[in-house]
C-alpha cells in the first residue's frame, strides 16, 4: 500500500451508526471460521449479521473496551474490537488486552489496512494499560497468523478440539 493509500485510510472508534456494517463484517469472520472448520466454528445463519452487530453494540460503552473501524472513502471496511481483561485462570494469564475480532472487507484486503488497524487497536489497548496484548486466530488462518507474527505476536497456546460425534463413529470403526 502506497502512502497515498494509507492517506485514504482513516481509523476512527465505532459508533451505533456503523453497527450494519459491523453486523455485515463480523459474518464475513463467522462465515470464514466455518469454512476453515464447519465442525469447530458455528455457520452463519441470516440472523448473524443482525444479532453480532447488536452484540457489538453492547461492548461500545463498556469500560476498557476498544472498538474502531476502518474506513475508505467514508466507507467502514473493516473493524477491530479488543477489551482489557483481569485475571484469567482458564488461560492461565494475568491482566491483558485481548483481541477479539479483527476483519476486513475481503475487497480491501492485502492493503495493509488490517496493519494499520491492528496497530491502532494495540495502541488504543496500551493506552487503556494494557501491558500485554493476546488473541487467538484459527488454525488454518495462515494470512492472520502472517499479520499478527509481523506485528511481533507469537504463538502461544494451541486449542484442540474433539468431535464426540465423530470419535464414537470412528471408535466403532464407521469413520
Amino acid at each position: 500500500m502506497s502512502t497515498s493509500d494509507h492517506a485514504a485510510v482513516v481509523i476512527r472508534v465505532a459508533t451505533k451508526a456503523d453497527l450494519p456494517a459491523l453486523g455485515r463484517l463480523a459474518t464475513l469472520l463467522v462465515r470464514l471460521h466455518h469454512d476453515f472448520d464447519r465442525a469447530r466454528f458455528m455457520a452463519a445463519t441470516d440472523q448473524t449479521e443482525r444479532g453480532y452487530g447488536s452484540y457489538l453494540g453492547t461492548q461500545l460503552s463498556e469500560r476498557g473496551t476498544t472498538m474502531l473501524v476502518a474506513t475508505v472513502e467514508g466507507v467502514v471496511v473493516g473493524y477491530a474490537w479488543g477489551s482489557l481483561e483481569g485475571t484469567d485462570y482458564m488461560s492461565l494469564r494475568g491482566p491483558a488486552g485481548v483481541l477479539h475480532d479483527l476483519v476486513i472487507d475481503e475487497a480491501h484486503r492485502r492493503r495493509g489496512i488490517g496493519s494499520l488497524l491492528l496497530e491502532a487497536a494495540i495502541a488504543s489497548l496500551e493506552t487503556a494499560g494494557a501491558r500485554q496484548v493476546v488473541l487467538s486466530t484459527a488454525a488454518r488462518n495462515e494470512n492472520a497468523q502472517q499479520l499478527f507474527t509481523r506485528h511481533g505476536f507469537r504463538a502461544t497456546m494451541l486449542e484442540l478440539t474433539r468431535d464426540m460425534e465423530h470419535h464414537e463413529s470412528e471408535r466403532r470403526g464407521e469413520a
